[in-house]
């Protein structure tokens, strides 16, 4: 295997090694112990909060390794089951491709309804996955092979599925109902639920209504303490041959609150903008928050210019406000020169259904922290 050559070690969109993954030490140990079990998880909290990469991390310790085949399926862009179909097997498949070529020949003997898409490549004789989504034509008998296929290896399989509230937006009514079905007659395959729309992913648990009702042990996932986080940010910048005040790295931690994604991203600039045996100095945070807004600058317009007047206002209120509580109370409306209550309630459904802004113990927050660093500087 190719060794990988890291350039800036506060590694953002994508798991790399336990060396410059932070902690969840507590957190892998639940999900090999629930997975040893025979339980499945459902892991519920913020985007952008580490899930993927935990289960990325999960995945990669050697417990997991030696024991079971691990899939990872991503279903946020989803909108159909046919769509959630093809995505899971496709990416069974890719996971497969490095393995014996007798377990890549079985999931085509089980997995009937693909077999067009297996192909050999011309130039190099191996085998590949040449499909499209429009060739799934009867989704729920390639879902009944698919789970065939799982439950036949010849050791247990677990499969993470990020994203899953996505199963309850499609058309189907039935997909919940069908999944469950299919999940629960599994014998040797585990199942991890991860979700970020927190409100949606209790209801599908945890409501007796549900199809998934009491199916899954819950799983929240907190900030990473900074007194944790703290020592992994210096000792980066140490092994690097660099350096960086302490209280810097708590300033961007307590900025971001903790979020795991905008305090290594942040971490990341800080990191490209010293030099070798530099030491970062407090007043660059600045700096680094504006090179990282600019990057994103072209797509929050285009963000604004597709959203109505009012939603945009409101948007922009919450942005100001930072934490906003009685949105539509008449001092919030008049603060910030707001149409109406009425108007507000409007305005605030699509933004907290398109996940821009964020409701959590009764205060609304836009979502991206850079997001609304841009909106509070602009407007």
């Amino acid at each position: 295997m190719q060794t990988q050559i890291i350039t800036n070690p506060f590694v953002v969109g994508r798991y790399v090694s336990d060396h410059y993954f932070c902690d969840r030490e507590q957190e892998t140990a639940f999900l090999v112990k629930q997975v040893e079990n025979g339980r499945n998880v459902a892991l519920i909290s913020p985007r952008r909060m580490g899930k993927t990469g935990l289960l990325q991390h999960c995945f990669q310790q050697p417990y997991f390794q030696e024991n079971y085949y691990t899939f990872f399926v991503d279903i946020y862009a989803t909108t159909s089951l046919s769509e959630f179909v093809y995505l899971l097997g496709k990416a069974i498949y890719e996971t497969l491709k490095p393995r014996k070529a007798a377990w890549k020949e079985r999931f085509f003997q089980i997995v009937r309804s693909l077999r067009m898409g297996f192909k050999l490549d011309a130039m190099t004789g191996e085998p590949g996955f040449d499909i499209s989504l429009g060739d799934i034509q009867s989704p729920q008998t390639t879902l009944d092979e698919i789970f065939a296929y799982l439950e036949s290896a010849d050791k247990p399989c677990v499969v993470a599925i990020d994203e899953f509230q996505q199963i309850a937006s499609y058309d189907a009514k039935n997909v919940e109902a069908l999944l469950r079905t299919h999940i629960q007659q599994c014998c040797q395959t585990r199942f991890i639920f991860s979700g970020s729309k927190r409100h949606l992913m209790n209801n599908m648990f945890n409501s007796s209504s549900k199809p998934f009702y009491q199916s899954a042990i819950s799983m929240g996932l907190a900030p990473i303490p900074l007194e944790i986080y703290l020592p992994f940010a210096v000792r980066l910048f140490e092994e690097y041959g660099k350096h960086i005040d302490t209280a810097l790295i708590e300033t961007a931690y307590k900025h971001f609150e903790g979020c795991t994604w905008f305090v290594q991203m942040v971490m990341n600039e800080l990191f490209a903008l010293t030099a070798p045996s530099e030491c970062c100095p407090a007043d660059r945070l600045e700096t680094a928050l504006t090179n990282v807004i600019q990057t994103q600058e072209s797509s929050y317009k285009d963000l604004l210019s597709n959203l109505a007047p009012r939603q945009k206002m409101v948007l922009q209120a919450i942005a100001k406000e930072g934490k906003a509580n009685n949105i539509t109370s008449s001092s919030f409306i008049k603060k910030y020169n707001l149409p109406s209550a009425s108007s507000v309630q409007a305005a605030i459904k699509p933004l907290l259904k398109n996940d821009w802004v964020t409701q959590d113990n009764g205060y609304y927050q836009v979502y991206d922290y850079f997001f609304a660093e841009w909106l509070r500087k602009e407007y």
